[in-house]
C-alpha cells in the first residue's frame, strides 16, 4: 500500500530499490566487432546506427556494449555479482572468436 504523500513534507528515508548498475571495463585487445557480431548469435553490430556492438546476455539479463578499441560496459545489472558474470560471459565470446580467427 503505497503512503500517502503530504504537501511539503519529504520522507527522510525513502526505501529504494536498485534497477540498473552500469559498469565499464578494458579488455586490453582492439576487437573486430564484425567478426565477433558474425561469429555470435547474441552480439548485434551496425556501425550506422551505433559504434559498438550490443552483446545481450540472458542469465544474468544485462546488455554489454563492446568497442573497437576493447573497451566495454556492461549495463542492466542488479548487483556486482551480476555484473563479473556477465563480463565473463562477454569474455568467453571475445576469447572463442580470438581461438577460431588463429
Amino acid at each position: 500500500m503505497k503512503k500517502a504523500v503530504r504537501k511539503g513534507k519529504i520522507d527522510a528515508n525513502p526505501h529504494f530499490k536498485i534497477e540498473n548498475i552500469v559498469a565499464s571495463a578494458d579488455l586490453g585487445v582492439e576487437l573486430d566487432l564484425y567478426a565477433i557480431a558474425k561469429s555470435s548469435a547474441d552480439v548485434d553490430y551496425e556501425p550506422e546506427q551505433f559504434p559498438g556492438a550490443i552483446c545481450k546476455i540472458h542469465n544474468p539479463k544485462t546488455a554489454i556494449l563492446l568497442f573497437k578499441n576493447g573497451k566495454i560496459i556492461c549495463t542492466g545489472a542488479k548487483t556486482e555479482e551480476d555484473i563479473k558474470k556477465a563480463i565473463g560471459q562477454v569474455v568467453k565470446i571475445v576469447r572463442n572468436y580470438i581461438l577460431k580467427k588463429s
